[in-house]
């Protein structure tokens, strides 16, 4: 175990929910004297009590061990000045200005941003642009391209995983990201995405969906195979009460990491509100 950089956790994650000392040790059954030390790195919590600390601090054991896989795998991705994914906007980007055009700065909310394309094509278009991803390699590209680009986009570092939403969106965005989310996890996060949509608003989604017949991407992290992908027609479900805009299943020929191999992905574009069937 990283002693010193679990006890760091633990009081960063604390204070970010803030929780006294007091108030985890009371959550955990156990001295607040106990969390001083853990966080002062002079002991550390015992295997039997990491998942129950973990809940407590809404994150996992593997990232109170320090565990990062994920970012580590992205930020060697882009520690390069070209850009990984390069430069042309996704296309449910376009389709998402159809249903919800900024006719005023509508709040947008691009959840694993990357290297910011997406994030500052909406920004140039005239949406009002917060986005985060996990590789602090790519949020500092996004903001250099953001630069380049003469506009203001809100990048900042997060873990999907970790998340809490602040305040509501117009748009919430996400592209080939919902698979580190755990399956038992996925309709909760859905719900949350949905509670944060202002009145009008709009979730554009897109999930990785496992087939027999596909394999792994080769440049796949092992986080990502842990994770699992996507059952097909499952991101769906979760939005049963909402106006489908876009819903759809393809698969397609991808050549990230330089080596060609084809993805299956589900493409969701609802919005929030109950509409009768005979508006569908």
């Amino acid at each position: 175990m990283n002693q010193l950089k679990t006890g760091d956790i633990i009081g960063s994650k604390r204070k970010e929910l803030g929780f006294t000392q007091n108030q985890l040790a009371k959550m955990l059954n156990i001295s607040f004297q106990a969390v001083s030390k853990w966080e002062n790195n002079t002991a550390y919590p015992d295997i039997e009590m990491l998942p129950k600390l973990a809940a407590a601090l809404h994150t996992t054991v593997d990232r109170l061990l320090g565990y990062q896989g994920a970012a580590a795998a992205y930020d060697s991705r882009y520690d390069t000045e070209e850009y990984y994914w390069g430069l042309t906007p996704n296309h449910i980007c376009y389709d998402i200005m159809k249903f919800l055009p900024p006719v005023k700065p509508y709040r947008v909310l691009d959840m694993g941003c990357g290297e910011g394309k997406d994030a500052v094509f909406f920004a140039k278009c005239g949406y009002n642009v917060s986005a985060f991803d996990i590789s602090e390699q790519g949020i500092e590209k996004a903001r250099n391209l953001a630069g380049h680009n003469k506009v203001n986009v809100n990048f900042f570092k997060a873990d999907i995983i970790d998340y809490r939403f602040d305040g509501e969106y117009d748009i919430i965005f996400s592209s080939g990201v919902l698979h580190y989310i755990p399956q038992p996890k996925r309709k909760e996060f859905c719900e949350s995405l949905k509670s944060h949509t202002s009145a009008i608003g709009i979730n554009a989604l897109n999930v990785f969906v496992q087939k027999p017949f596909i394999p792994c991407a080769p440049d796949s992290t092992k986080e990502e195979e842990s994770k699992g992908l996507w059952h097909s027609g499952e991101l769906f479900q979760y939005y049963h009460d909402w106006l489908f805009h876009t819903c759809k299943e393809e698969i397609f020929d991808c050549d990230s990491g330089g080596i060609p191999h084809k993805h299956c992905m589900d493409t969701l574009i609802a919005q929030r509100g109950t509409f009768p069937f005979n508006s569908l």
